[in-house]
């Protein structure tokens, strides 16, 4: 991975060594600032939800804003070394690669929904600079990679040469994570009232999957 980050010259991101118990802190404060929001969650309302006392959370990361920044790091950093490890796999070809990615973002909103809520309110709120500023850079390192995937699958004439990558990419996200928040609408609408949260979801991916990688096939230009 150093020497992929190397290649395409992505600026690494400072992040604190996480123990078991600093997860545990943030997994937790993540459902509180999904539920709660940030500024309706206080600092006591996390150490008792995560049944650490408030000392625990100071020594850790020093003030509420700074366990954000934390959570921000952990979930996006992951998020990265998984492109990394997918786009540099040699036993995969281009288009499983891309499938890949694509089921793996669907699964990772859907699983990962109180995360991506946040994220959301983040980036319509706008109004935590250094929370901006974290998802910005993660957001350029993915794209870079992304883009590294797709010069590969045009040097070998697989896709069209004329490609937008930030659309492409804000075509899957966008679409996502849209129908993820809004998944009671999408409920209601195609009457789907009694059917349980489990299987709305599991309905949801498959769905997804096969829209998103139609658009792709059609942006692209390519037919497996």
């Amino acid at each position: 991975m150093n020497n992929s980050n190397k290649r395409l010259n992505l600026r690494p991101i400072n992040i604190m060594v996480l123990t078991e118990k600093h997860t545990q802190i943030l997994e937790k404060a993540e459902l509180l600032f999904a539920e709660k929001g940030f500024d309706g969650t206080s600092v006591r309302d996390i150490a008792d939800y995560a049944g650490v006392n408030l000392a625990m959370i100071n020594y850790y990361f020093g003030s509420k804003e700074k366990l954000l920044e934390a959570m921000f790091h952990y979930r996006m950093a992951a998020t990265r070394e998984r492109l990394e490890d997918i786009i540099a796999n040699k036993t995969l070809s281009f288009f499983q690669k891309v499938e890949i990615l694509i089921d793996e973002h669907i699964n990772k909103v859907l699983n990962k929904q109180c995360f991506f809520r946040i994220l959301f309110q983040a980036q319509v709120i706008n109004k935590n600079k250094q929370i901006l500023k974290i998802i910005r850079e993660y957001k350029l390192g993915y794209t870079k990679l992304i883009s590294s995937l797709i010069e590969e699958g045009q040097k070998a004439k697989l896709i069209r040469k004329e490609i937008d990558v930030v659309l492409l990419l804000t075509t899957m996200t966008g679409t996502v994570t849209q129908v993820v928040i809004n998944k009671d609408f999408y409920r209601e609408f195609n009457n789907h009232k009694k059917m349980p949260d489990q299987a709305l979801n599991e309905l949801l991916k498959n769905k997804l999957s096969t829209h998103i990688k139609q658009v792709f096939k059609s942006i692209m230009g390519y037919e497996e």
